[in-house]
């Protein structure tokens, strides 16, 4: 099966053409040689960019030198509203001092610890899912900010809370593009939308009123132990615990990446596996092989499900492209950089690579079996700044997925059409039917 990617404009056209372009849908602006090409350079007036598809330059960037590649502020400035000073946009010691904190909030006993809680969420979701035609990314994007509540403050999505953050965080995520004109102009204010300043204000608002609750069950010895009274009271061997400014902002990327990515992800999934009634056979079946222990050391034997996850990052990596900057002059493939010249990653791009990928637009997920594209997959980055949820992510995909797909059988209702918003979403959202599995 062949599932749909956006036309890609066509290899020249003007430069202010293609802004606008790529101001509207990052994918579809950019051209159909980027899915052959292992370097691409783009020049405009305020801007010098690369485009690098090459594993080994991918690897030199992300791995072996990441210190002469910060995170562009040009793209993180877009969201500092939501996101503040947060691990996701610091760069330097600041960035070392909030990671070694969040590494030991997601390290594997912990994700151990809250497993339960993702468990209970996903059969959650599965059971919420109605008869009917359902566009499933709301309905993916409830499960997801499900299990991060879950995990975080122990408080189920029916919880009014939890409510006011998921409504409030669904609105920004429709306002805010994943381009604003800074990224083109460095001078350029970055601009918000009334709808977008709002949304982030009500998100930040609500995560606070969260947080301080929960300081004060730490202070009194009565908070559980969830990943967010981990995340509290963790500390850094010589800076300390981090402020309170610092942990709002790390519970806001906590519910960005843990919510936001994993619910585009899911949506996708579904879709995918829609209209193959075997293969949902097959995964219903490893649920039930599953449920008999329901144990976090249960998952290691869902290998067709975490194959068919991990084929829908490939495809449709939630984030499709990470930007880092020059910290100095650089030599990419011959070609001078000056220092300031944006480097970009592009999983959308690398993952339907036509030189790294056997049939790359097909959905496979055999092809883990055959280890099929080596060093072209990078949904979660790597190196250093790999993302800390990205083991947590996985189990959370294979759970959500297999649990909706054991009690519902699931075929199409449309063709979404894939668009960048602050993750890869469908332009008119996702259509699939839902009946009640006959087996069940």
């Amino acid at each position: 099966m062949i599932p749909p990617k956006p036309a890609p404009r066509a290899d020249r056209v003007g430069l202010w053409h293609h802004l606008r372009l790529f101001r509207k849908d990052i994918l579809s602006a950019q051209p159909a040689r980027l899915y052959r090409a292992k370097m691409a350079e783009f020049r405009a007036p305020f801007l010098r960019s690369v485009l690098i598809n090459d594993p080994g330059l991918i690897r030199e960037v992300l791995v072996e030198r990441p210190e002469a590649f910060p995170k562009s502020g040009r793209v993180t400035r877009g969201l500092s509203r939501l996101l503040g000073n947060s691990v996701f946009v610091t760069n330097g010691k600041t960035w070392a001092r909030q990671r070694e904190i969040v590494n030991r909030t997601f390290d594997g006993p912990e994700i151990r610890r809250v497993f339960p809680a993702l468990l209970a969420a996903g059969e959650a979701a599965a059971e919420r899912v109605e008869p009917g035609v359902v566009d499933v990314e709301p309905m993916a994007s409830r499960a997801a900010a499900d299990v991060i509540f879950r995990a975080l403050f122990s408080r189920p999505i029916e919880d009014e809370v939890a409510q006011g953050v998921y409504g409030a965080f669904r609105d920004y995520a429709r306002a805010q593009p994943i381009v604003t004109p800074a990224a083109f102009v460095p001078w350029a204010p970055t601009l918000h939308g009334r709808r977008t300043r709002v949304a982030a204000k009500r998100v930040r608002r609500v995560i606070r009123d969260v947080v301080e609750a929960r300081a004060g069950e730490i202070a009194t010895g009565v908070a559980p132990d969830d990943l967010g009274t981990r995340l509290m009271t963790a500390t850094h061997p010589e800076a300390g615990p981090m402020d309170p400014g610092e942990v709002l902002d790390q519970v806001a990327i906590f519910f960005l990446a843990g919510h936001e990515t994993s619910a585009a992800a899911l949506a996708w999934a579904l879709y995918l596996v829609a209209d193959d009634p075997g293969l949902q056979e097959d995964i219903a079946a490893e649920w039930e092989g599953f449920a008999k222990e329901r144990s976090f050391s249960a998952l290691a034997r869902m290998g067709l499900t975490r194959d068919v996850f991990r084929e829908t990052l490939r495809l449709y990596p939630p984030v499709p492209m990470m930007v880092r900057e020059t910290s100095r002059a650089e030599t990419f493939r011959k070609r001078h950089l000056p220092s300031g010249t944006q480097v970009v990653i592009s999983p959308w791009h690398l993952h339907r690579h036509e030189a790294r990928w056997e049939d790359p637009d097909r959905f496979d997920p055999s092809r883990w079996e055959r280890r099929d594209g080596q060093g072209a997959f990078v949904p979660f980055s790597t190196g250093p700044r790999v993302c800390p949820g990205a083991s947590f992510a996985m189990a959370e995909g294979v759970v959500l997925l297999a649990a909706i797909v054991a009690r519902h059988q699931i075929t199409r209702a449309g063709i979404p059409v894939p668009v960048a918003h602050l993750t890869v979403r469908s332009r008119d959202g996702i259509l699939l039917r839902f009946s009640p599995r006959s087996t069940l």
